[in-house]
Protein backbone atom coordinates (compact mmCIF):
# COMPACT_ATOMS: atom_id res chain seq x y z
CA UNK A 1 0.00 0.00 0.00
CA UNK A 2 2.84 2.45 0.91
CA UNK A 3 4.84 1.73 -2.95
CA UNK A 4 1.44 2.41 -4.54
CA UNK A 5 1.22 5.53 -2.58
CA UNK A 6 4.40 7.04 -3.22
CA UNK A 7 3.83 6.46 -6.58
CA UNK A 8 1.17 9.39 -6.23
CA UNK A 9 3.60 11.76 -4.71
CA UNK A 10 6.56 11.04 -7.34
CA UNK A 11 5.13 13.14 -10.53
CA UNK A 12 8.30 16.19 -11.08
CA UNK A 13 7.38 17.99 -13.91
CA UNK A 14 10.02 19.57 -16.12
CA UNK A 15 8.53 22.43 -18.42
CA UNK A 16 9.13 25.84 -17.43
CA UNK A 17 7.80 29.26 -18.85
CA UNK A 18 10.01 30.99 -15.58
CA UNK A 19 7.59 31.86 -13.38
CA UNK A 20 10.56 33.62 -10.86
CA UNK A 21 12.83 36.24 -11.36
CA UNK A 22 15.64 36.83 -9.04
CA UNK A 23 16.51 40.04 -7.89
CA UNK A 24 19.82 40.64 -6.61
CA UNK A 25 20.51 42.43 -3.23
CA UNK A 26 23.64 41.31 -1.76
CA UNK A 27 26.83 40.48 -3.24
CA UNK A 28 30.05 40.00 -2.39
CA UNK A 29 29.65 37.73 0.39
CA UNK A 30 32.05 34.65 1.07
CA UNK A 31 30.36 31.14 0.33
CA UNK A 32 26.72 32.27 1.75
CA UNK A 33 25.32 29.16 3.79
CA UNK A 34 22.23 30.12 5.14
CA UNK A 35 19.66 33.29 5.43
CA UNK A 36 17.82 33.94 8.44
CA UNK A 37 15.47 36.78 10.03
CA UNK A 38 15.45 37.69 13.53
CA UNK A 39 11.82 39.06 13.85
CA UNK A 40 12.52 42.11 12.23
CA UNK A 41 13.67 43.92 9.07
CA UNK A 42 17.31 42.57 9.12
CA UNK A 43 18.39 39.27 6.82
CA UNK A 44 21.54 37.32 8.22
CA UNK A 45 23.32 35.57 5.98
CA UNK A 46 25.98 32.98 7.50
CA UNK A 47 29.45 32.51 5.88
CA UNK A 48 30.94 29.25 5.65
CA UNK A 49 34.44 30.92 6.47
CA UNK A 50 32.94 31.80 10.17
CA UNK A 51 30.86 35.25 9.43
CA UNK A 52 27.50 35.99 9.68
CA UNK A 53 26.72 39.35 7.91
CA UNK A 54 23.78 41.88 8.02
CA UNK A 55 21.45 43.24 5.43
CA UNK A 56 19.66 46.23 6.56
CA UNK A 57 17.17 46.30 3.84
CA UNK A 58 19.36 48.62 1.82
CA UNK A 59 22.80 47.58 2.59
CA UNK A 60 25.15 44.89 4.46
CA UNK A 61 26.58 46.37 7.32
CA UNK A 62 30.65 46.63 7.37
CA UNK A 63 30.98 45.00 10.70
CA UNK A 64 30.37 41.63 10.90
CA UNK A 65 26.88 40.57 13.41
CA UNK A 66 29.82 37.92 14.60
CA UNK A 67 32.66 36.88 13.47
CA UNK A 68 33.92 32.62 14.66
CA UNK A 69 36.74 32.28 12.17
CA UNK A 70 39.12 30.81 14.35
CA UNK A 71 36.62 28.34 15.88
CA UNK A 72 35.57 27.02 12.32
CA UNK A 73 37.24 24.19 10.30
CA UNK A 74 36.78 24.12 6.50
CA UNK A 75 39.12 22.20 5.20
CA UNK A 76 36.55 19.92 2.81
CA UNK A 77 33.64 21.58 1.01
CA UNK A 78 30.92 20.57 3.53
CA UNK A 79 32.50 21.93 7.18
CA UNK A 80 32.12 25.22 8.35
CA UNK A 81 29.86 27.52 9.46
CA UNK A 82 26.58 25.86 8.55
CA UNK A 83 23.39 27.17 10.32
CA UNK A 84 22.19 29.71 13.03
CA UNK A 85 19.02 30.26 14.79
CA UNK A 86 17.28 33.04 17.12
CA UNK A 87 15.35 32.21 19.97
CA UNK A 88 11.68 32.67 19.33
CA UNK A 89 11.60 34.83 22.35
CA UNK A 90 14.97 37.11 20.92
CA UNK A 91 13.30 40.17 21.09
CA UNK A 92 13.36 39.65 25.24
CA UNK A 93 16.63 37.30 25.49
CA UNK A 94 19.17 38.36 22.87
CA UNK A 95 20.08 34.64 22.29
CA UNK A 96 21.02 32.59 19.58
CA UNK A 97 22.42 29.47 18.47
CA UNK A 98 25.22 28.39 15.68
CA UNK A 99 26.28 25.35 14.12
CA UNK A 100 29.34 25.00 12.88
CA UNK A 101 32.37 22.12 12.55
CA UNK A 102 35.11 23.31 15.06
CA UNK A 103 39.07 22.77 14.02
CA UNK A 104 39.22 19.02 15.08
CA UNK A 105 35.93 19.10 11.98
CA UNK A 106 33.25 17.87 14.67
CA UNK A 107 29.85 19.49 14.78
CA UNK A 108 29.14 21.85 17.51
CA UNK A 109 26.05 23.71 18.67
CA UNK A 110 26.70 27.16 20.49
CA UNK A 111 24.89 29.81 22.23
CA UNK A 112 25.13 33.55 22.21
CA UNK A 113 24.06 36.79 23.04
CA UNK A 114 23.22 39.71 20.93
CA UNK A 115 25.98 42.98 22.68
CA UNK A 116 24.02 45.15 25.09
CA UNK A 117 25.42 48.04 23.49
CA UNK A 118 24.79 47.20 20.02
CA UNK A 119 21.50 45.34 18.47
CA UNK A 120 24.11 44.66 15.32
CA UNK A 121 26.83 43.09 17.30
CA UNK A 122 27.52 40.21 19.05
CA UNK A 123 28.79 39.41 21.87
CA UNK A 124 31.69 36.50 21.55
CA UNK A 125 32.09 36.61 25.31
CA UNK A 126 28.92 35.17 25.75
CA UNK A 127 29.85 31.70 23.90
CA UNK A 128 28.24 28.54 25.81
CA UNK A 129 28.74 24.96 23.80
CA UNK A 130 25.56 23.60 24.24
CA UNK A 131 26.43 20.38 21.84
CA UNK A 132 29.27 18.78 20.46
CA UNK A 133 29.08 15.72 17.67
CA UNK A 134 31.75 13.76 16.60
CA UNK A 135 32.30 13.74 13.15
CA UNK A 136 34.27 10.25 11.97
CA UNK A 137 34.39 11.80 8.39
CA UNK A 138 34.58 15.91 6.57
CA UNK A 139 31.47 15.39 5.06
CA UNK A 140 27.40 15.10 5.80
CA UNK A 141 27.38 17.55 8.66
CA UNK A 142 24.21 18.47 8.45
CA UNK A 143 24.17 21.74 9.80
CA UNK A 144 20.45 23.17 10.26
CA UNK A 145 19.23 24.58 13.14
CA UNK A 146 15.43 25.69 13.49
CA UNK A 147 12.95 26.19 16.18
CA UNK A 148 9.88 24.63 15.87
CA UNK A 149 6.10 26.29 16.65
CA UNK A 150 6.83 24.39 19.84
CA UNK A 151 9.63 26.45 21.03
CA UNK A 152 11.95 23.40 20.95
CA UNK A 153 15.38 23.86 19.10
CA UNK A 154 15.62 21.34 16.10
CA UNK A 155 19.24 20.52 14.77
CA UNK A 156 19.83 18.29 11.37
CA UNK A 157 22.99 15.47 11.82
CA UNK A 158 24.03 13.98 9.04
CA UNK A 159 25.26 10.48 8.84
CA UNK A 160 28.50 11.06 9.69
CA UNK A 161 30.30 10.64 6.04
CA UNK A 162 31.71 8.60 3.85
CA UNK A 163 30.03 7.18 1.13
CA UNK A 164 26.63 4.62 1.69
CA UNK A 165 26.59 5.14 5.62
CA UNK A 166 29.26 2.29 6.08
CA UNK A 167 28.71 2.13 9.40
CA UNK A 168 24.64 2.09 9.40
CA UNK A 169 24.95 5.27 11.87
CA UNK A 170 21.28 6.69 10.12
CA UNK A 171 19.69 3.21 11.40
CA UNK A 172 21.19 3.47 14.61
CA UNK A 173 19.87 4.67 17.71
CA UNK A 174 22.37 5.01 20.07
CA UNK A 175 24.05 7.79 18.01
CA UNK A 176 23.03 11.44 17.34
CA UNK A 177 24.38 10.63 13.59
CA UNK A 178 21.64 10.67 10.74
CA UNK A 179 18.61 11.89 12.71
CA UNK A 180 16.88 15.49 13.16
CA UNK A 181 17.48 16.11 16.98
CA UNK A 182 15.02 17.92 19.33
CA UNK A 183 15.80 19.70 22.56
CA UNK A 184 15.26 22.38 24.95
CA UNK A 185 17.45 25.41 25.04
CA UNK A 186 15.30 27.49 27.02
CA UNK A 187 16.74 28.85 30.69
CA UNK A 188 19.22 26.56 31.00
CA UNK A 189 23.15 26.69 30.64
CA UNK A 190 23.03 23.60 28.22
CA UNK A 191 19.82 21.87 27.11
CA UNK A 192 17.10 19.70 28.45
CA UNK A 193 15.50 16.68 26.96
CA UNK A 194 11.87 17.37 26.03
CA UNK A 195 10.00 14.90 27.88
CA UNK A 196 7.39 13.82 24.48
CA UNK A 197 10.56 13.06 22.40
CA UNK A 198 9.82 9.84 21.12
CA UNK A 199 12.98 7.57 22.59
CA UNK A 200 13.36 9.51 26.03
CA UNK A 201 12.08 6.37 27.98
CA UNK A 202 13.65 3.56 25.41
CA UNK A 203 17.11 1.93 27.08
CA UNK A 204 20.32 2.22 24.71
CA UNK A 205 18.97 5.09 22.58
CA UNK A 206 19.25 8.45 22.13
CA UNK A 207 16.96 10.52 23.74
CA UNK A 208 17.51 13.97 21.73
CA UNK A 209 16.39 12.29 18.43
CA UNK A 210 13.13 13.27 17.09
CA UNK A 211 13.21 11.70 13.89
CA UNK A 212 16.34 8.99 12.10
CA UNK A 213 17.24 7.83 8.92
CA UNK A 214 18.39 11.03 7.34
CA UNK A 215 21.53 11.17 4.85
CA UNK A 216 22.72 14.76 5.08
CA UNK A 217 19.02 17.18 5.91
CA UNK A 218 20.64 19.81 4.10
CA UNK A 219 17.85 22.49 4.93
CA UNK A 220 14.59 21.78 6.72
CA UNK A 221 11.85 24.29 7.24
CA UNK A 222 8.52 24.83 9.38
CA UNK A 223 5.50 25.75 7.90
CA UNK A 224 4.99 29.05 9.32
CA UNK A 225 1.30 28.43 9.09
CA UNK A 226 0.21 25.07 9.85
CA UNK A 227 3.80 23.92 11.20
CA UNK A 228 4.42 20.97 8.76
CA UNK A 229 8.30 20.27 8.75
CA UNK A 230 9.83 20.02 5.68
CA UNK A 231 12.98 18.00 5.14
CA UNK A 232 15.46 17.99 2.00
CA UNK A 233 17.56 15.12 2.35
CA UNK A 234 20.33 14.43 -0.16
CA UNK A 235 21.04 11.53 -1.93
CA UNK A 236 23.85 9.02 -2.61
CA UNK A 237 24.38 8.19 -6.14
CA UNK A 238 20.86 8.41 -8.04
CA UNK A 239 17.61 10.16 -5.95
CA UNK A 240 17.31 13.11 -4.10
CA UNK A 241 14.40 13.04 -1.61
CA UNK A 242 11.54 15.97 0.29
CA UNK A 243 10.62 14.39 3.55
CA UNK A 244 7.22 15.82 5.31
CA UNK A 245 5.91 15.45 8.81
CA UNK A 246 2.88 16.57 10.09
CA UNK A 247 2.39 19.45 12.79
CA UNK A 248 -0.06 16.62 14.44
CA UNK A 249 3.33 14.46 14.48
CA UNK A 250 4.59 13.05 17.64
CA UNK A 251 8.18 12.04 16.15
CA UNK A 252 10.02 8.58 15.77
CA UNK A 253 9.60 8.68 12.15
CA UNK A 254 12.36 6.73 10.25
CA UNK A 255 12.80 8.23 6.97
CA UNK A 256 14.80 5.34 5.38
CA UNK A 257 18.34 5.55 4.44
CA UNK A 258 20.13 3.49 4.73
CA UNK A 259 17.86 0.93 3.48
CA UNK A 260 16.43 3.33 0.95
CA UNK A 261 17.26 6.29 -1.22
CA UNK A 262 14.12 8.00 -2.03
CA UNK A 263 11.53 5.56 -3.20
CA UNK A 264 13.93 2.77 -3.80
CA UNK A 265 15.93 -0.16 -2.26
CA UNK A 266 19.61 1.07 -1.66
CA UNK A 267 21.29 -1.52 1.38
CA UNK A 268 19.98 -4.11 1.10
CA UNK A 269 19.21 -3.74 -2.59
CA UNK A 270 15.84 -5.56 -2.21
CA UNK A 271 13.19 -6.14 0.40
CA UNK A 272 13.97 -3.48 2.14
CA UNK A 273 11.01 -1.77 3.59
CA UNK A 274 8.95 -3.58 5.99
CA UNK A 275 6.23 -1.16 6.48
CA UNK A 276 8.18 0.80 9.46
CA UNK A 277 9.88 3.67 6.89
CA UNK A 278 8.35 6.59 6.62
CA UNK A 279 8.43 7.40 2.68
CA UNK A 280 9.28 10.78 0.84
CA UNK A 281 6.03 12.96 -0.47
CA UNK A 282 8.87 13.65 -3.60
CA UNK A 283 12.03 12.78 -5.45
CA UNK A 284 14.18 13.45 -8.40
CA UNK A 285 16.69 11.64 -10.15
CA UNK A 286 20.52 12.80 -11.14
CA UNK A 287 19.42 11.67 -14.93
CA UNK A 288 19.75 15.69 -15.81
CA UNK A 289 23.38 16.21 -13.29
CA UNK A 290 21.31 17.05 -10.49
CA UNK A 291 23.71 15.97 -7.41
CA UNK A 292 22.41 17.95 -3.82
CA UNK A 293 18.97 19.01 -2.94
CA UNK A 294 18.43 22.39 -0.96
CA UNK A 295 15.65 22.42 0.99
CA UNK A 296 13.71 25.52 1.24
CA UNK A 297 9.96 26.90 2.39
CA UNK A 298 6.99 26.84 1.74
CA UNK A 299 5.48 29.76 0.52
CA UNK A 300 3.24 31.98 2.97
CA UNK A 301 4.33 35.42 1.53
CA UNK A 302 2.30 38.22 -0.03
CA UNK A 303 4.14 38.96 -3.00
CA UNK A 304 2.78 36.79 -5.28
CA UNK A 305 -0.56 34.64 -4.31
CA UNK A 306 -0.61 32.53 -7.24
CA UNK A 307 2.69 30.54 -5.50
CA UNK A 308 1.09 30.50 -1.72
CA UNK A 309 1.63 27.43 0.08
CA UNK A 310 4.42 26.16 -2.84
CA UNK A 311 7.02 24.69 -1.30
CA UNK A 312 10.28 25.78 -3.26
CA UNK A 313 13.81 23.92 -3.46
CA UNK A 314 16.55 23.89 -5.46
CA UNK A 315 19.31 21.70 -6.97
CA UNK A 316 23.08 22.74 -5.84
CA UNK A 317 24.78 21.40 -9.23
CA UNK A 318 22.02 22.34 -11.81
CA UNK A 319 20.30 25.72 -9.92
CA UNK A 320 17.14 24.22 -10.92
CA UNK A 321 14.48 25.81 -8.82
CA UNK A 322 11.32 24.03 -8.52
CA UNK A 323 7.43 24.18 -6.56
CA UNK A 324 5.86 21.08 -5.00
CA UNK A 325 2.10 21.64 -4.87
CA UNK A 326 -0.88 19.73 -2.98
CA UNK A 327 -2.60 17.70 -6.01
CA UNK A 328 -4.86 15.81 -3.58
CA UNK A 329 -3.17 12.51 -3.68
CA UNK A 330 0.27 14.16 -2.54
CA UNK A 331 2.83 16.72 -3.80
CA UNK A 332 3.44 16.99 -7.30
CA UNK A 333 6.44 19.31 -8.86
CA UNK A 334 6.99 21.50 -11.46
CA UNK A 335 10.13 23.68 -12.48
CA UNK A 336 9.86 27.57 -11.44
CA UNK A 337 13.50 28.58 -12.91
CA UNK A 338 16.78 26.98 -14.55
CA UNK A 339 19.83 29.01 -13.39
CA UNK A 340 23.61 28.20 -13.29
CA UNK A 341 23.36 28.98 -10.09
CA UNK A 342 25.51 27.12 -6.99
CA UNK A 343 22.08 27.23 -4.60
CA UNK A 344 23.26 26.35 -1.04
CA UNK A 345 20.14 28.05 1.02
CA UNK A 346 16.91 29.47 1.00
CA UNK A 347 15.66 32.32 3.12
CA UNK A 348 12.50 33.49 4.47
CA UNK A 349 12.40 37.14 5.89
CA UNK A 350 9.85 37.65 8.42
CA UNK A 351 6.67 38.58 6.30
CA UNK A 352 7.33 35.25 4.81
CA UNK A 353 8.92 36.95 1.31
CA UNK A 354 11.77 33.85 -0.13
CA UNK A 355 15.42 34.67 -1.00
CA UNK A 356 18.38 32.24 -2.86
CA UNK A 357 21.71 32.75 -2.78
CA UNK A 358 24.44 31.53 -5.40
CA UNK A 359 27.40 30.36 -2.99
CA UNK A 360 29.96 30.53 -5.91
CA UNK A 361 29.04 33.89 -6.12
CA UNK A 362 28.51 35.37 -3.12
CA UNK A 363 25.31 36.92 -4.50
CA UNK A 364 21.97 36.95 -3.00
CA UNK A 365 18.48 37.35 -4.23
CA UNK A 366 15.13 37.91 -3.50
CA UNK A 367 12.67 35.64 -5.05
CA UNK A 368 9.83 37.51 -7.09
CA UNK A 369 6.97 36.83 -9.21
CA UNK A 370 7.92 36.83 -13.32
CA UNK A 371 6.48 40.41 -15.42
CA UNK A 372 4.20 39.55 -18.44
CA UNK A 373 6.75 37.51 -20.82
CA UNK A 374 9.94 37.69 -18.33
CA UNK A 375 9.62 33.72 -19.27
CA UNK A 376 10.40 34.12 -22.92
CA UNK A 377 13.65 36.36 -22.01
CA UNK A 378 15.31 34.26 -19.20
CA UNK A 379 15.73 37.44 -17.57
CA UNK A 380 17.54 36.37 -14.34
CA UNK A 381 19.60 33.11 -15.63
CA UNK A 382 23.40 33.84 -15.20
Amino acid sequence: MKALLAAAFLLVTTASADEIVLRPIISGLSEPTSIVNAGDARLFITQQTGRIAIYDGSQVLAQPFLDVSSLVSTNGEERGLLGLAFSPNYRNDGTFYIDYTNTAGDTVVARYHVSAADPNRADPATAQIILTVAQPYPNHNGGELQFGPDGYLYIGMGDGGSGGDPQNRAQTLNTLLGKILRIDVANTTTYRIPPSNPFVNRAGTAPEIWAWGVRNPWRFSFDRLTGDLWIADVGQDTYEEVDFQPATSSGGENYGWRRMEGFHCYNPSANCNDGTLTLPVLEYSHADGSCSITGGYRYRGALFPRLYSTYFYADFCTGKIWAATANGSGFASRLLLDTTMQITTFGEDVNGELYVDDYANGTIYSIRDAEPGAGRHRAARH
